[in-house]
Formats: structure tokens, C-alpha cells, sequence
């Protein structure tokens, strides 16, 4: 039998990249999800997957999006809470903050697709053990929240140096992307050890051994400047997470299936000057590659797989971050 894969699609909205990027105008919330997310229902519909797509509650929220989202829900796919403002210090809230804005995503999610998500991830892979905690509380299935690299620094410090960020919107995301240790958490699902009770961990899968990133849009990002070495790398991912036994969890985005041609708008975001269609050909090779060698789940059955296993359990060892006051919503 084949092994298993997880594959989930991390709904991140136009203004949340220029948020995240400094850019002006995103108080607007742009939205590009009436595009989208026909255009990943399609390609999904096609192949005859159902993934995960992680939805932010405040697009959830506004009435422009409720269509889109609807829609997702009415295809089959599960839907998980991305949190609330899609703010990457998320692990910086304190146990009030993190109930909030989760549960304030939940209440915006539901009302917009009739689902209450049972699955997290947070936003720029941020956790701690109060949001795995906050998340037991509730009724959480599972975390998708890890990311095990050891590029966590300089990715921080290539995306400083592309932003136009002000020192105060520095310093609130001086923890983003996590340090070296993140790069040797499991690459394994695992259960967390909370009072609560245990909680599912399906990290985002690295390359094995080398805890490079292999999700779309690291992969399209080498495909712009060599897409048969974009396409070996893939892989012989595929191949070593087969060989050390690692259930893949693998991570899409909307802009993995947006181009300049669609919006001008996001052009300083890696691989945005490809357009469209290219993407979405060579996405789907790489789908293509996971489907032959693994049996394509949505997370929630990722979820289910692995209590079944008996995974190991983990202790939820986090870095104490030192934070001046309150850096969440009121």
C-alpha cells in the first residue's frame, strides 16, 4: 500500500501578504479569493482530490468573500482555521489574546460556510504552547503548525530586507520564521503533551535529513530559474520521505496558482512573474509525482491516520520570547 500524504492550501488573502510586506491600502482587505479559489476547486476537481484550506476568519468575516468560501465547503474540501488577522506573532499572545482570536475565526468561519474547523495552523507557522493549548480547550483535532527548518533566520533576514516595514512593525516580527531549533523538531507526526490532553502535530514537511523546504511555491520559486532541477529536487524528496518512513504534509498557497498576469499587486513576492498557467502546469506535475507514490488525504483524515499509529508524544518546548505588554488584538 501506498504510504500517506496530507496536502492543504493555506488561504492567504491579498491584503494579509501586503500587510505582511509593508505594503499600504491593505486596511482595505483586496481580495483576490473570487479568482482563486474557482481556480484551485477546479484543478483540485480535475484530479479528484480533497484537501484542507486553512481560511482566515477576518476574510470570513466580510461579506465580499462568502461566496468563495462557501463554495469550498460545498466541493467537500475540509476547512481549518487559519486564525483571525493572520498576524505571524501569534505565539507572542498571551492565553486571553489566543482564546480570542481563535475563537473569534471559528465564530466568522462558520457562519460563512457552515463548518467549524477542528484543525489549526497558524500564521508564518507561529505556535506556542498556549495556542496548542488554547486549541485542546476547544475541541481541536490537530496542529498544523511546524515547520522543521533551519532556515528559519534567513528567510527572516532575506524578508527584512525586502520589506518596508517600520522599526516598530520590526520589532513585532522579529520572532518570525522561528530559530535553528525549529529545524530539529520531528518531521514525523507526533502527539503534543498538554494538561488538557493530547494533541495531533502534522508538521509541514522539509526534505529529510536536510530540512530544506519543499512546499509549491519553494518549488516554483526554483523553477523560475531551472525547472527540470526544480522537478529532480521534488523528487528525490518523494523518494526520501518514502525511504525514512515521513507521512508528507504538503503545504500549497494561492499565489502557487496566481500570476502577474493575474494582479500587479503582489509583484514583489517570489516566482509572481510567472504567469498563471505556467504554475499551474508545473503544479500539477508535482501533484502528479505525489500522487503516484502516496494516497492523497485532506488533513483531518491525516489526523485520524496517525492516532492510529501510535505516534510518539512531545513536550511543547517553545523559546521564551521577552514581549513589552499586550501585542495582540483588543
Amino acid at each position: 500500500m501506498k504510504p500517506i500524504a496530507g496536502v492543504s492550501l493555506d488561504l492567504d488573502n491579498q491584503w494579509s501578504y501586503m500587510k505582511t510586506h509593508g505594503e499600504t491600502g491593505w486596511e482595505a482587505f483586496p481580495s483576490y479569493l473570487d479568482i482563486v479559489v474557482p481556480r484551485v476547486l477546479e484543478f483540485m476537481e480535475e484530479r479528484g482530490l480533497k484537501i484542507t484550506f486553512f481560511v482566515v476568519g477576518q476574510d470570513a468575516a466580510l461579506e465580499k468573500n462568502r461566496k468563495a468560501l462557501s463554495m469550498i465547503a460545498e466541493a467537500g474540501h475540509e476547512i481549518g482555521n487559519h486564525s483571525f488577522h493572520h498576524e505571524p506573532w501569534l505565539h507572542l499572545y498571551d492565553d486571553e489574546e489566543v482564546e480570542k482570536e481563535i475563537s473569534r475565526a471559528e465564530d466568522a468561519i462558520e457562519e460563512a460556510t457552515g463548518v467549524r474547523p477542528i484543525g489549526f495552523r497558524g500564521p508564518g507557522f507561529s505556535v506556542s504552547e498556549t495556542v496548542l493549548t488554547v486549541l485542546k480547550r476547544r475541541g481541536y483535532h490537530y496542529d498544523a503548525s511546524t515547520f522543521p527548518t533551519y532556515l528559519g533566520p534567513l528567510a527572516r533576514a532575506y524578508y527584512f530586507m525586502t520589506t518596508h516595514l517600520s522599526d516598530e512593525e520590526k520589532e513585532k516580527r522579529k520572532t518570525l520564521f522561528g530559530t535553528l531549533r525549529e529545524g530539529r523538531r520531528p518531521l514525523k507526526p507526533y502527539l503534543w503533551r498538554l494538561d488538557p490532553g493530547p494533541l495531533v502535530e502534522i508538521p509541514v514537511t522539509t526534505f529529510p535529513v536536510f530540512r530544506t523546504p519543499i512546499h509549491a511555491s519553494y518549488l516554483l520559486y526554483l523553477a523560475k530559474f531551472a525547472s527540470p532541477v526544480a522537478s529532480i529536487y521534488w523528487k528525490s524528496a518523494l523518494r526520501a520521505c518514502k525511504f525514512t518512513g515521513v507521512q508528507l504534509s504538503l503545504l500549497l498557497h494561492p499565489l502557487d496558482f496566481l500570476g502577474g498576469d493575474d494582479t500587479d499587486a503582489l509583484s514583489f513576492f517570489p516566482a509572481m512573474s510567472i504567469p498563471s498557467t505556467v504554475k499551474m502546469k508545473r503544479l500539477s506535475s508535482y501533484l502528479q509525482a505525489l500522487c503516484d507514490r502516496f494516497t492523497v488525504l485532506n488533513m483531518r483524515e491525516h489526523a485520524e491516520r496517525v492516532l492510529q499509529s501510535n505516534p510518539p508524544t512531545v513536550d511543547p518546548v517553545f523559546r521564551q520570547w521577552k514581549t513589552s505588554g499586550k501585542v495582540g488584538r483588543e
